[in-house]
Formats: structure tokens, sequence, C-alpha cells
């Protein structure tokens, strides 16, 4: 009886808006985690779920996304729409975090849906916000603002103050962003006005971190410090790690600005690890341009810097090499993720970096990259939509106010009537109509809802989960960069021979038996399917969805296959039937994937990682796994492998392979 009014209470509190007065962070995880196990398969364990995903993302968003996606499947499996837009949202929140920007848009564009459909205006409002954070993110700046406007016109129509400061505070984000500081300013303190009123710690700590970017843009740094320590003192109540972290980044950066280098090194090498830890590559690309940075001052000021003083010309040279370092880690990731605005800073400074070291070519290389990324034209432009977009905003209140005064009137004459009409046209016709129209409407309806139930199954069976509800939200799904994915080919030696033997019938059959068994395979593995050829069937890990594991999780998968084939030749061989072999090829590397076709969509990837991939296969030997040098050094701790030496491969020249021989 105690647990089950413990399950009450926590329903009666995750009922009130967004906030948990008593707990927060770990706290309220702890306490979450503890109910769990004895809660009901219903919405509260939805709501449980949803909790937990939320309160995850600053902490270790992966768990956030496992227990959102928990939630989420529940709550389809319930039919609870509201369940099923707030866990969408949430569940982008963690994959924001990580910066897995075209993900979280795919799940914010989805509540977003659920949420117009509900008819629920707060949260159509957060929907808004979040989807222009990630347009925000994507350095998107015009976009960003058109739906922040229109999340701030929805909060200020309801009387949502919590709401209306939120996205205050996310305008101004985007103003201090195009430097226009003074309005910047004036929106964050607006924000803080509402914030600091309702007792609000969390959007208060970003508030105060926003205030302290703006400081230190306009050089005031003992006003940035003085806000940065509040953000940081509130983030550490509040046991939110990535607000932390940001804090730690954005105190180092203005200690540089002091020429305090060894202070400025200590806090960004505190919130490396953090954001590291938490997958937040926006934030950790920003920190190792920013310790290279320090590295580049340091050996400019070399001379004036007490500590420094003392260095030998090869030391002095050494911070040079320590700046390229760090900053050309830090290019690799601002690539990946698209993140403009950083990688344009960061060609600055690697420009730099060359000139300093005499390679004038890469400098001036380099410098074109940044000069690209400065365009004034764009830039121009994108002042240009924001401004539109607020005068925008500004009209449509004043003309919404007139029209509201308006409709008042049209009410009060159109009331009278619309009642006498009523009366004159009967309530039976009236009823009798209306049920007539409605049966035909449900039938529609429900014929609507199978067909789309059907089309959305179909896709899902051709297309990725993630790129088949981009396609859906978007009308397009667009071409990604992945930086680091394992693809797997697998050919069957000695088919031709068989296809010559048997019906066609009992080779489709066969084939049919076999890539069954593959799909099986790879899908416990967390793989997706690319294509089959023929005999031949391709597969990749790490995409759509980046993860870490992809390497291990393709190498699991292809010894998975190598034993299915193995006890099926086995079977084969005892029936006295013809039998062939397997070979297996992985490699790792950087790959581009998108959606070919219009009349038949098919996911492909492309790249030279492919091409590898399918030489790793041909070079490789019947019933063994062969994997390249690049794949090997990502699994070498987790498998026991065979290197075969350097094996010439076709237009690759001699190739390191290694054969896998077992799992550790």
């Amino acid at each position: 009886m105690k647990k089950i009014l413990r399950l009450l209470l926590v329903l009666c509190v995750f009922g009130v808006s967004h906030s948990f007065a008593q707990k927060r962070g770990q706290a309220l995880i702890d306490s979450v985690l503890a109910l769990l196990p004895d809660a009901p398969q219903d919405t509260i364990k939805v709501l449980m779920l949803g909790k937990l995903s939320y309160n995850y993302y600053p902490i270790d968003p992966n768990k956030g996304i496992k227990y959102g996606k928990e939630g989420l499947e529940l709550a389809v499996k319930l039919n609870w729409k509201p369940g099923i837009g707030t866990l969408n949202g949430q569940i982008g929140i963690n994959y924001a975090v990580q910066s897995q920007y075209d993900t979280a848009l795919v799940y914010f564009l989805k509540a977003l849906a659920i949420k117009e459909e509900i008819g629920d205006k707060a949260d159509i409002a957060t929907a808004l916000g979040n989807i222009a954070n990630i347009y925000f993110f994507m350095s998107n700046f015009p976009v960003a603002i058109e739906y922040h406007l229109k999340a701030l016109r929805i909060n200020e129509e309801t009387g949502n103050s919590k709401g209306i400061a939120l996205n205050l505070s996310n305008i101004g984000l985007i103003y201090k962003d195009q430097s226009e500081y003074n309005q910047a300013l004036d929106y964050f303190h607006r924000a803080v006005e509402i914030n600091e009123a309702a007792g609000n710690k969390p959007f208060l700590a970003n508030n105060y971190a926003g205030i302290g970017i703006v400081y230190y843009r306009q050089h005031k740094y003992n006003d940035a410090l003085n806000y940065y320590t509040k953000a940081l003192a509130l983030y550490e109540e509040l046991g939110n790690r990535d607000g932390m972290a940001k804090c730690h980044s954005y105190i180092g950066v203005v200690y540089h600005e002091q020429a305090d280098y060894g202070r400025a090194l200590e806090y960004l090498s505190e919130s490396i690890p953090i954001f590291m830890e938490l997958g937040n590559n926006v934030g950790y690309g920003d920190d190792l341009s920013n310790m290279g940075n320090v590295y580049l001052s340091l050996y400019k000021n070399s001379n004036t810097t007490d500590e420094w003083k003392n260095y030998t010309p090869g030391n002095k040279i050494s911070l040079l090499h320590k700046a390229k370092y760090y900053i050309d880690s830090a290019i690799v990731i601002e690539k990946r993720i698209d993140n403009l605005k950083s990688l344009k800073e960061s060609y600055f400074r690697l420009s730099e970096v060359y000139a300093l070291l005499g390679n004038y070519k890469r400098a001036y290389e380099t410098h074109q990259h940044y000069k690209l990324l400065s365009d004034s034209t764009f830039n121009i432009d994108k002042k240009n939509k924001i401004t539109q977009f607020t005068m925008q905003y500004d009209f449509d209140k004043k003309e919404a106010a007139a029209r509201a005064e308006q409709d008042k009137k049209d009410a009060l004459a159109l009331k009278e009537l619309q009642r006498q009409k009523l009366v004159r046209n009967g309530f039976v016709g009236g009823f009798a109509t209306m049920m007539l129209f409605a049966g035909v409407f449900f039938m529609q309806r429900n014929r609507i809802k199978k067909g789309k139930k059907l089309s959305d199954e179909l896709l899902l069976n051709i297309l990725p989960e993630e790129v088949a509800e981009e396609l859906k939200l978007k009308g397009h799904a667009d071409a990604k960069q992945f930086s680091d994915v394992t693809v797997m080919f697998t050919d069957f030696k000695g088919f031709t021979r068989l296809s010559e033997i048997l019906s066609p019938a009992d080779l489709v059959e066969e084939i049919h038996h076999c890539f069954k068994a593959f799909d099986n395979i790879i899908t416990k593995h967390n793989i997706e399917k690319i294509k089959t050829i023929g005999d031949a069937y391709m597969c990749a890990g790490g995409l759509p969805v980046v993860n870490k594991s992809h390497p291990e999780d393709v190498v699991l998968a292809a010894l998975d296959i190598q034993a299915f084939m193995k006890n099926h030749l086995e079977e084969r061989n005892q029936q006295g039937k013809e039998i062939f072999e397997i070979r297996i090829g992985i490699h790792t590397g950087p790959v581009v994937a998108g959606i070919v076709g219009v009349k038949k969509f098919a996911y492909d990837i492309w790249g030279d990682t492919v091409n590898l991939a399918s030489r790793m296969e041909s070079s490789g030997q019947a019933g063994k796994v062969n994997i390249s040098s690049s794949t090997y050094q990502l699994v070498k701790d987790k498998f026991n492998c065979s290197y075969r030496g350097k094996i010439k491969a076709k237009n690759k020249g001699d190739v390191d392979m290694y054969f896998v021989d077992s799992a550790i």
C-alpha cells in the first residue's frame, strides 16, 4: 500500500509544470529509480521515464536517451499522445546535448506535430523553442529567431511567465551572437527579472552565463567574471555538469584575455573531460580551440610573461606545435557537427600558427577558409532577416490587439443572428445532418489512419527510422557526413556454381534463408542494413544515429554471421546438398549517407571507406572475418586477431589486414 501511495505522489509531482521544487538532478533520479520497478505499465511509468530522461540530459545523455525511448515505446503502446509528444521532446534534448542536431530536430518536429494535434499551447511553445535552439546551434539564426518569436507569441497569449523568460533569454543569445550587445543585454535582463521573482534557478543560471558572455564580448572582464561565478555557483547547486563545464570554459577564456595563462589552462582543462564524457561536441571543440589559442598567446608573449621568459627557442616553438595540435583537433570536430561559427574562429587561429611556423602556403590556404566563412554578404543577409522577423513580430502584436477588439464587437453583433438561425432551421434536421456528416467523417478518418499506418510501415522497411521521420516531416532528408562508420561486406564463395545447379526458386529460398538470419543478427547489434547486391550483403554501424561502439558491434555481428554459416553449411553437408562458404570484410572510416531516388527511395552510403570495405571482403578468405588496420586499432583490445601482413588490394595497393579469431 505504501508503494502505491508513493507512486501516486510521484504522479502528482510530475503533473506540476516542468519543475520539481524539492529535488533536482541526481537526487530526483535516485528517487525515481527507486520507485520505477514497482510502477505499473501505464501513464505513471511513462511520466517517470520521462522525468529520468529529462534529468539525465546534463549528467549522462546516453542514459537520458535510453529511458526516453523506453518511455516513448510505452506511450505509443498505450496510444497516449501527451506522453508521446513529451517523450519525443525529451529524447531530442538529450541528442541536442550530444550535438546530434539532425536527430534532435527530427524528434522535436515529431513533438511539435503531436502537441499541435492535441492543441496544448504551452507545450507547442516549448516545442517551437526547442526547434529554434537547434537552428541556433546550427548557426541558422534567422530561422532560430523566427521559431523563438512564434513561441513568445503563444506564451504571451497564455500568460506563461516562465516560457516568456525562456524565449527572451534565447533571443538574447541570438543577438549576442550577432554582436548586437545592447539588445542582447535588454533581453537577458528582462528574463532575469522574471526568473529571480519566480526563484527559477536553472533558467537564472543560464541568464547569468549569457550576461557574462556579453560583458566578455564588450571587454568588461571583471563584470563577466562576476556573472560567470554567479552562474557557476547555481550550476553546482543544481548538479548541472554541462553548465559547470561551460562556466569553467568561460572563466578560462576570460583569464586568457587577462594574460593569466596558467589559470586559463587550468579552467579549460577542467571543462574538457566533462564535455567529452557528456558527448557535448560543441563545448569540446570550442575548448580544444581555446586551449590552442592560449598556447598561441603564450608563444607570442613568451618574452614578456614571467613564467615563460626562460624558455629556450626550441621550447617556445613547442608552444606553437601544441597550439596547432589543439586547433587541428577542434577543426575535425567542428567540421563533423557543422559548427560554422566556431570553425571560422579556429581557421583564423590556425592561419596565424602556420604563419609563425613559416609555412606561408598553408597559412594562406587556411585564411581563405576563414574568409569564406566570414563572408560579409552572408552575415548581412542574416541580420536583415532577423530584423525583419522582429519587426514583423511587433507589427503582428499591435494588429492582434486591434483585431481582438474588433472581434468582440463582431461577436456581439452575430450572437443574436446565430440564435435566430438555430431556431429557424430546427433542431431535428440539424442534428440528423450533423450525424450524417459525422459518420462520413469518422469512416474517412479511419481509412486515412489505416492507410497512413501501412505507408509508415512500408517506409520503415526501406529507410532507417530517423531518416524516414525526417523525410515525412521535412519532405526531404539531407545527405549527412559521418566521420566514423564501420562498413561490412559479405559475399558467398562458390555461389555462382551453386546457381547453375539449383532451380531459381531454390536459389532464391537459400539466399532468403541466409539474409534473413543476417538481418536478425545485425538488428541485435544495432547495425543498419544498407543493401544486397545479388549474393552480396552490405551493412554499416554508427549511422544514422552516431554511436561509439560501432566497430565492436560490427565485428561481433560478423562473428555471429560466421558461426551461423558454419552451422548452416554443416546441415547442408549432412543433407548431401551443395555447400558454399562466406567471405566477410570490414573497414572503418568516413562516409556520406543519404537517400537516392525519387520513385523508389533507397538509403545508401558513399566514399572510399565503402570501397576499401569491399576490398577487405574480396581480399579475405572463405570462413574468415578480414578487417583493415583502421578497424583493428579500434577493436584490438576486444578481440584476438592475427596479422596477415600487407596484402595487395585492387586499386588500393598494399594494405595491412587482420583476421579476427575470437572475442577476448
